[in-house]
């Protein structure tokens, strides 16, 4: 079985997560169902097909993080060369074509969220920052070219 790595921050987003799910999700879908019941025949009953399916999705869900829970190995940033991006690490970089300045968090494919700048070191620019250090330039292939970063700080 592939491993799943995670930061300590992702692993409790995940563990929270699934905690809601089994907890809080799972008794509003129950008295959903219920409330579905006591309306009448079933057979007919939208409200009552879309409680269950609304259960079946979410026992998917639990299933599939804990499955990702078991495999979870939390990479222990203790003993890290602190002065080289890993996972874990917060980097700044500056876009060598614009001269703007972004800060990524990069962590494990399961924790991505680009939205909150946490990048997975399985996209390209998480792979291009790996083991790099402060000063270092970085080329990127993405579909709109090839991007060049220099990396400005990286933060434990």
């Amino acid at each position: 079985m592939e491993r799943v790595h995670l930061t300590q921050e992702g692993y409790e987003r995940l563990s929270n997560q699934l905690d809601h799910l089994k907890q809080k999700k799972r008794k509003e879908i129950s008295e959903t169902i219920e409330h579905a019941r006591s309306l009448g025949d079933l057979k007919e009953n939208a409200e009552y097909h879309a409680a269950k399916e609304a259960m079946a999705e979410n026992e998917r869900k639990v299933r599939e993080l804990e499955d990702k829970l078991s495999r979870a190995e939390i990479i222990d940033t203790k003993n890290i060369d602190t002065g080289k991006a890993y996972l874990g690490a917060k980097v700044k970089l500056k876009d060598l074509g614009s001269g703007e300045e972004v800060f990524y968090k990069l962590v494990g494919q399961d924790e991505a969220d680009p939205i909150e700048d946490l990048i997975s070191i399985s996209s390209p620019v998480g792979k291009s920052l790996l083991g790099r250090k402060k000063g270092d330039t970085v080329e990127v292939e993405a579909p709109v070219g090839v991007l060049k970063y220099e990396i400005v700080e990286i933060l434990w």
